[in-house]
């Protein structure tokens, strides 16, 4: 019969000496499988009388449950040694910074954030929004708005004209968003509550001017329709764009061909530190224009001002985003530096909100 104890001697040596998984399950087969070393001992109990059974059945027991044990932990050990190894080679330096996406690497431009929010912010008070075409004609810049003929708005200086066409009519880059009120007017029937945010053009610049800059207007037209109206969504706007809970107003006369009375507004500031402040301070600083649509205006798209009257109102929103986000400068918004993107540039999925925020 096999020596047991050297037979468990050679097997306990055969599995430290396992160096992996693949070694010690060969050597788990030669020992414990059905033709083992170990399972051949089993097996020659039956031939055994009941007293060799009795003295040697719980040694050969004994020697299988020994040699299984040892096997087991030394799989285990070589688990964690290779899991080990795994971890080494795999292993990421976390305190790198994660490279970000293009879905959050990408920055809004802050015009196009500062649309977003006007919208958000005039979409609760119930206006829509009116689009009209860049190049526009006479009638629809400057004679339906009551401009007269020989106004300095219509001169070469400040206005980009085209070439005449075959009629001698001369197109042009429109020089505000008023056009399309007229626009609105005429395909339309009050009530109209619309604001009109877009490009205009105009024979300019230097630091707070560019020859294409944006502008929004809005216009109302309605039987009842007033300047308190007016005033109250002034003050609402102002208060939710520069996230004010209260603001200070005053309204200017002033003139403009296609109001009447004409305004412009003042809005309440502090000026301390070289930085603009809204809702508190002793300065003013001018936002807008606004008044009554002129009787003149009404009746050029149809209507009858002893019905209609209505009011309009019109801002640069170049200079509202640099008043709101502190830009010092305007000529940056159109040279497209990625740099200066990345600094005022807002995050594609952060769309602006009354509830959760506009700038949030």
């Amino acid at each position: 019969m096999t020596d047991i104890p050297t037979l468990e001697q050679t097997l306990l040596g055969a599995v430290r000496a396992a160096e992996n998984e693949a070694a010690l399950e060969a050597l788990r087969i030669s020992a414990l499988g059905k033709k083992g070393s170990v399972s051949e001992l089993l097996k020659s109990l039956g031939a055994m009388t009941p007293e060799e059974r009795k003295e040697k059945g719980p040694l050969i027991n004994g020697l299988r449950d020994r040699i299984a044990a040892a096997i087991a932990a030394r799989r285990e050990a070589l688990q964690e040694a290779a899991l080990a190894e795994r971890l080494a080679a795999e292993r990421v330096d976390v305190s790198l910074p994660v490279q970000e996406g293009p879905e959050t690497r990408g920055r809004i431009h802050p015009i196009s954030q500062v649309i977003d929010e006007l919208t958000a912010i005039f979409a609760d008070m119930g206006f829509s929004v009116a689009e009209g075409p860049d190049i526009e004609t006479d009638f629809y810049n400057f004679t339906a708005l009551n401009f007269p003929v020989g106004h300095p708005a219509r001169e070469m200086h400040d206005t980009f004209f085209f070439p005449p066409d075959h009629r001698g009519e001369r197109k042009l880059l429109r020089t505000h968003t008023s056009p399309v009120q007229i626009r609105t007017m005429l395909g339309q029937k009050p009530p109209i509550r619309v604001i009109i945010p877009g490009r205009t053009y105009r024979c300019d610049s230097d630091q707070t001017h560019t020859p294409m800059f944006h502008q929004v207007e809005g216009l109302v037209i309605d039987r009842s329709s007033n300047i308190g109206h007016l005033k109250w969504i002034l003050e609402e706007f102002c208060k939710a764009f520069f996230e004010v809970d209260q603001v200070k107003m005053r309204f200017r006369p002033s003139f403009f061909p296609f109001t009447e009375p004409s305004a412009e507004v003042d809005i309440q500031c502090s000026r301390k530190g070289g930085e603009i402040r809204f809702g508190e301070g002793d300065d003013w600083l001018e936002i807008l224009g606004c008044g009554m649509v002129h009787p003149n205006v009404l009746r050029n798209c149809g209507l009858d001002p002893d019905e209609y009257q209505g009011f309009a109102w019109g801002m640069g929103i170049d200079r509202i985003a640099m008043l709101k986000y502190g830009m010092p400068d305007l000529r940056p918004f159109f040279e497209a530096d990625v740099r200066w993107l990345a600094h005022y540039g807002f995050r594609p999925l952060d769309l602006p909100t009354l509830a959760g925020g506009l700038s949030a």
